[in-house]
């Protein structure tokens, strides 16, 4: 199925391929991802951005003029993969669904559904050294049964978190700029509430985040901003 929308929002074709064509030539991973996600800041955060439901068929949506969280992982993550416009919106399609299929179905609607692409590992264990908390999850059950996103699948998952009690210096010195990070929820049905990008800069963390608060995607405090919130779950791309 075709694009719905392209919106490159203040880039346009031509910049987005100069922004793709120097990330590309960035050789570590990290700094291509702190550089391309450095360039989203200021973007207005826009939520439902995505068209399809159980009744509305799926769209590949490109818009870069405003991102939710999850969308805005979505752009980067395949961005990184990219050298040009075309290869960008061919990985979205492997980013944003299983398979590249373009479908309500197939879409990752859970942070923790990334965790099964060859693209990422769940870091979170590694990171913690033994401080990760595992609770059983089933993923898209409400309370009392039904389903929080009508359609979709229930899937029972263990979570493996951080508790933000345990983010010690030695967790810190373990994340890497660029890594994934999901917002851990005790919230019946999801996995996080939240979802960002860890930049380390010198001795501190920055959680780089289309923030609903802010409206805009901005870099914040990590620490301060994870320790209002019971803990983490990290990926780190490959």
């Amino acid at each position: 199925m075709g694009l719905e929308k392209t919106n490159l929002g203040k880039w346009g074709p031509e910049g987005v391929e100069e922004l793709l064509r120097v990330a590309s030539a960035i050789s570590d991973l990290s700094d291509r991802i702190d550089f391309v996600s450095r360039a989203f800041l200021d973007v207005p955060y826009g939520a439902s951005t995505l068209i399809g439901s159980p009744d509305v068929p799926e769209l590949l949506v490109v818009d870069l003029s405003a991102v939710d969280c999850f969308t805005y992982l979505d752009y980067v993550e395949a961005m990184r993969l990219s050298r040009s416009l075309e290869e960008f919106e061919r990985n979205l399609r492997v980013v944003r669904y299983r398979g590249g299929e373009v479908a309500y179905g197939a879409r990752n609607h859970f942070f923790t559904d990334w965790a099964a692409s060859p693209r990422v590992e769940d870091v979170t264990g590694l990171v913690g050294k033994g401080r990760v908390t595992r609770v059983p999850k089933t993923l898209n059950r409400k309370g009392d049964g039904s389903c929080l996103l009508p359609g979709i699948r229930q899937v029972f998952r263990q979570i493996g978190f951080l508790p933000s009690s345990a983010l010690d210096e030695s967790a810190a010195a373990g994340m890497r700029t660029g890594d994934y990070v999901g917002i851990f929820t005790e919230d019946e049905g999801l996995d996080v509430t939240h979802v960002g990008i860890a930049i380390t800069d010198g001795g501190e963390i920055l959680f780089r985040h289309a923030s609903s608060v802010e409206g805009k995607v901005v870099d914040e405090d990590f620490r301060l901003y994870v320790r209002a919130w019971p803990g983490i779950v990290l990926l780190r791309p490959r």
